[in-house]
């Protein structure tokens, strides 16, 4: 079927295998086990896990949301709609929302439903990212929620609260009601996020590791998991007890951890594969040429590429230090010269325009006569005495040509060496998480379209700051924008934060903002729209046959 797509089409797969080296290592997946699926789906490098509660990465989200709905589920325009709950209600006040489940609503191990979804597997999931003892990174993204952040991170000295002064009931079955601390307006599009996904929790908040295993998993989304092959490929088939499933066409999905660029094209030019969706996954310096071809869709969206100093660790515990890094980096190059897809460079973690038009405040620029200055005040004139320091790095197609960009700024800019080491993207993450860096290249996609997605998480002692930074006055701001009703005044306080992160503490830097890019031929599959948030649920995809 996918080798029969006409001379234009066949041309241009011919170009690009030859300008592509072929490495199809692992890619006879797409059509083992039981033939080929109704979509092969290359998502980049290899899920981290299925559990909500230990993952943060869009990667392995994008399976989570396929095998478990929350109360609401992402539409193909990224934007919330109701998924496990109908629409729900909400107090004139915007503190209570009242979800009511869908009595359709029902877990399934794969083969026969096991019971109902009720609205205490909601109350039940949602206590697991909140216990402490987990040590869920996201566990932050909760805090909205009354009493929340007081059950899972008690300040020093204050007496701990039962779980009961939660802002969380479930007075029966079919009701679940929420109670907020503030007004949230993107609350309704905050619980499609896959952290608000449930888990069967039948026997209290603890759920051991082996029940999001093949043959284990329990789930209520709109596919379950058939197999799970590590480094080769993740199996899903349609769940026939999932409440929306007549509106769900595709039977079978494999899920391809393909991280080379160059298999990855070639996989989907020669017919392999149905869509490339992960951004790094894209050649380097073909952009120009992709960019002209009808099955290349991109956009602009909620994401931002930026770089993660390690402020606990000499010589980056010197805010001179990071800022002198900071200003000598050439952003413009970078993406007119390695990332070549139209990204902004950017002078802000927040994209400009996010929410009801946000404006970020002006960033650091480009000043190398002054980084050096700023170098000589913190003990290193022209680089001398500056340690060997390393650049983190994942192992992912554009990631080499950045780093190795970004180590010539530094050395010509600053006199200053710098290692690059590069890790598989799970070890990558793994050592983010532990602060095992000096300097580390991070992204990250808006949760839902507010600033609080892009500076929340930069809270002292949240579970995805991961700089070792921490400052009373920013986390004061981040309070005070989430109790501010007045629009103009929460913006002019996120940005006074934003200032202190980006500029004075210099504790992140960002360098450019994402474009989503996904990879179709438009005349074979529909369901797939480029959209500010970069979700693209599996369950509306079609492939015409």
């Amino acid at each position: 079927m996918k080798f029969t797509q006409g001379g234009k089409r066949r041309l241009s797969a011919l170009i690009f295998c030859l300008l592509v080296p072929l490495t199809f290592v692992g890619c006879d997946s797409a059509t083992s086990g039981g033939g080929r699926a109704d979509l092969v789906f290359i998502n980049g490098a290899e899920v981290t896990g299925l559990d909500p509660v230990a993952v943060s990465d869009q990667i392995s989200g994008r399976v989570i949301t396929s095998l478990f709905e929350g109360l609401m589920r992402f539409n193909v325009q990224g934007r919330a709609e109701p998924g496990m709950s109908t629409e729900p209600d909400v107090s004139p006040d915007k503190l209570t929302y009242t979800f009511h489940i869908r009595p359709e609503a029902q877990w399934t191990d794969g083969k026969q439903i096991v019971r109902p979804v009720t609205s205490r597997d909601f109350l039940n999931s949602w206590r697991r990212f909140l216990e402490p003892a987990n040590g869920a990174d996201y566990a932050s993204i909760f805090f909205c929620i009354k009493n929340a952040e007081a059950y899972n991170s008690p300040k020093p000295g204050s007496t701990p609260i039962d779980f009961s002064q939660v802002g969380l009931s479930a007075p029966d079955d079919r009701t679940f009601i929420v109670t907020l601390a503030n007004p949230t307006p993107y609350f309704r599009d905050l619980v499609a996020f896959m952290c608000f996904c449930p888990v069967s929790v039948t026997g209290g908040p603890e759920v051991h590791r082996m029940h999001f295993k093949p043959g284990s998993l329990v789930s209520n989304g709109p596919f379950v998991l058939v197999d799970w092959k590590l480094n080769d490929r993740l199996k899903l088939k349609k769940n026939p007890h999932y409440w929306d499933a007549a509106n769900v066409s595709l039977e079978t999905v494999d899920v391809l951890p393909i991280s080379n660029a160059s298999t990855a094209l070639n996989l989907f030019l020669t017919g392999g594969a149905d869509l490339l969706l992960d951004k790094g996954l894209i050649p380097p310096n073909l952009g120009p040429r992709l960019r002209q071809e009808n099955y290349f869709h991109f956009k602009q969206f909620l994401g931002t590429w930026f770089l993660r100093f390690n402020c606990d660790r000499p010589p980056f515990n010197d805010p001179r230090v990071r800022r002198a890094f900071a200003m000598v980096i050439d952003k413009s190059r970078i993406v007119t010269a390695i990332t070549q897809y139209g990204e902004n460079a950017a002078q802000s973690m927040v994209p400009p325009g996010t929410g009801d038009n946000y404006q970020p405040p002006e960033g650091l620029k480009t000043d190398v006569e002054s980084a050096r200055k700023l170098m000589a005040e913190a003990g290193y004139p022209d680089g001398k005495g500056f340690p060997l320091v390393k650049y983190l790095f994942p192992n992912l197609s554009i990631e080499p040509n950045i780093a190795v960009e970004l180590q010539s700024m530094w050395e010509k800019g600053l006199g200053v060496k710098v290692a690059l080491p590069k890790q598989e993207y799970k070890v990558y993450l793994a050592t983010q998480r532990t602060l095992d860096f000096d300097i580390c290249r991070s992204s990250w996609i808006g949760d839902y379209n507010d600033p609080n997605t892009f500076l929340d998480m930069f809270t002292t002692g949240n579970g995805n700051n991961r700089t070792g930074w921490g400052n009373p006055d920013y986390d004061a701001s981040i309070l005070a924008a989430a109790a501010e009703p007045d629009p103009a005044k929460r913006f002019d306080i996120f940005r006074k934060a934003e200032d202190l992160l980006c500029n004075q503490a210099a504790a992140v830097t960002p360098v450019y903002h994402y474009v989503g890019i996904q990879f179709y031929h438009p005349e074979q599959l529909t369901g797939v729209e480029a959209n500010l948030t970069d979700e693209h649920p599996l369950r509306v995809i079609h492939v015409k046959k």
